[in-house]
């Protein structure tokens, strides 16, 4: 899994680079206009801004303020409070891929187009239920991996 990241989000992120350096040149330097390039940009843009989330939700590197962990003394106490955390991670996500997926049914139903080069927009608009779906999954995958720990944690201190 790690290697599909490491290349698909290096593959849009090139993409996304590439196509802006082409807009600048075209229209800055070469002064001609080139029609349809931002239309064409936003589909590796959100795919980007989905799956570089989705990453970060199966590294555990998202950027969080743990803000309590700096009070908090022992190991035990910090687990409780990221399983506190984890569940409401996945009930938040929970609840938004449930509201993605309406989207998604819509999205699919009417199957709009983009104005210019008429790319049907549910290509980009899908990326939405995908991502909260694996950033859902991943948050569950947490959750229950330190509920473990916290088990253990408090196994080890109930056999003491």
């Amino acid at each position: 899994m790690e290697r599909f990241f490491k290349y698909t989000l290096t593959i849009l992120i090139s993409t996304v680079a590439a196509m802006e350096f082409y807009q600048v040149v075209m229209r800055y330097i070469l002064e001609i206009p080139v029609m349809g390039l931002e239309e064409m940009l936003v589909y590796p843009t959100i795919w980007l801004y989905f799956l570089g989330s989705v990453n970060a939700s199966r590294e555990d590197t998202q950027i969080k303020a743990n803000v309590l962990d700096v009070f908090l003394k022992t190991e035990r106490s910090r687990l409780i409070v990221r399983v506190i955390a984890d569940l409401m991670s996945v009930i938040v996500a929970a609840w938004l891929t449930f509201w993605a997926y309406d989207y998604f049914r819509y999205a699919l139903r009417v199957w709009k187009e983009s104005p210019t080069l008429y790319i049907p927009t549910f290509y980009g608009e899908c990326a939405l239920f995908v991502g909260l779906s694996l950033m859902t999954f991943y948050a569950a995958w947490y959750l229950v991996k330190n509920i473990l720990k916290l088990r253990r944690a408090l196994g080890v201190q109930q056999g003491a």
